[in-house]
């Protein structure tokens, strides 16, 4: 009877190990672009896709960033989007560079200016792929949880897009998360 009762525990055990699902390898550090070249980058830039997130829920579609840069370094960020009932939502921040120039990592701040002592409001900013000609980008941050691809036109010809989504699958995201952005 002993030898039956450990050979049930012994084949629930293999049941179960067979049951959960083997762990993925965690990704390898995210990284961003070599270099940017900030002038080239600035200007209006379409959302093709997201990752879902809580400060967009408001967003029904037509969603653009406007960058414009600063004298002091940094780049004037205005996200602009439609709601379902049809008006715009705006959101206004700065974006300053972390490290020389050239850097492809920024962080971006929307609340108010003197809280920006506070480390916790500004947000990375990683330009994680771009395109020679400056016209498809991918932006993300070293944990992954955010994703966004841009186009400077509201629409991506398939091929450059499904090129970029095999690059960031292999960067590790996962792009069955991604939520296209009507651009109409």
């Amino acid at each position: 009877m002993k030898r039956f009762v450990l050979g049930l525990a012994a084949l629930a055990a293999l049941t179960t190990a067979a049951l959960v699902p083997a762990r993925a390898e965690p990704a390898a550090p995210l990284a961003p672009i070599a270099s940017l070249d900030v002038a080239r980058y600035m200007g209006t830039w379409y959302e093709i896709a997201k990752y879902p997130n809580r400060f967009q829920r408001q967003c029904a579609g037509h969603t653009t960033a406007q960058y414009a840069a600063r004298s002091d370094g940094r780049v004037d960020v205005v996200n602009r989007c439609r709601k379902a009932d049809g008006t715009s939502d705006d959101a206004t921040g700065v974006a300053r560079p972390v490290g020389e120039a050239g850097t492809p990592k920024l962080e971006v701040r929307f609340a108010p200016a003197w809280l920006s002592f506070i480390p916790w409001v500004w947000g990375d900013y990683w330009v994680i792929d771009l395109d020679p000609g400056y016209t498809l980008a991918a932006v993300s941050e070293p944990s992954r949880e955010y994703l966004w691809i841009l186009s400077r036109t509201p629409t991506v010809e398939s091929g450059a897009y499904q090129a970029l989504l095999r690059r960031l699958e292999a960067k590790g995201f996962d792009i069955t998360r991604l939520q296209a952005t009507p651009q109409d």
